[in-house]
């Protein structure tokens, strides 16, 4: 084998004369270009296949979504807030706990006087939230076994604010104003 290595590069040699010096650049620049090839682009153009595959699973379980053969599996927040909607009362239900309302003024012997009464929507949660503005007047003990009553009766009601007023410091009656704001299910 040793003696056919001076021949092989004899003959090398020989070739690489008859290309010359540019035959020599372009074949040094068609190296370069080659392992760039190899090096850059393959991994590139494979990324783009995979890219490609995993777009048409998607596009296929987007339509499995669709023709419900599939569920979303949902996050832990929106679990917890279907599990909300299910507890609350439903939005047709209003009328008739704005009745217990009244039911528990009338227990405490207190009167109410006509409230403000605004449905919306909760824009973060999409409840329903029923808001109440109710003008009351009794004694403390009655306005607070009545919003005890409220709190307990009427668990998805939260109390926002509570404004005390008396007309003058011997009065045993005051006139107190409650801002709230009922929770309900859409359904």
């Amino acid at each position: 084998m040793r003696a056919h290595e001076p021949l092989n590069r004899l003959i090398l040699q020989e070739r690489l004369r008859r290309l010359g010096a540019v035959g020599v650049a372009a074949a040094i620049v068609a190296l370069l270009a080659l392992g760039v090839l190899c090096a850059g682009v393959l991994p590139q153009w494979q990324a783009i296949r995979e890219l490609r595959g995993n777009e048409a699973d998607a596009r296929l379980q987007l339509q499995r979504v669709r023709r419900g053969e599939l569920k979303i599996a949902t996050q832990p927040e929106q679990q917890a807030l279907d599990s909300l909607r299910q507890q609350l009362p439903g939005q047709p239900q209003a009328s008739a706990l704005i009745e217990r309302l009244y039911h528990l003024a009338s227990a405490e012997h207190i009167s109410l006087a006509h409230g403000e009464y605004a449905l919306g929507i909760d824009p973060k949660t999409q409840l329903a939230r029923y808001q109440i503005v109710l003008p009351v007047h009794g004694s403390y003990l009655q306005i607070r076994g009545f919003v005890g009553g409220l709190l307990k009766q009427l668990p998805t009601l939260v109390l926002e604010d509570l404004e005390l007023q008396r007309k003058r410091i011997g009065d045993s009656e005051l006139d107190a104003r409650l801002h709230m704001t009922l929770y309900l299910s859409r359904s």
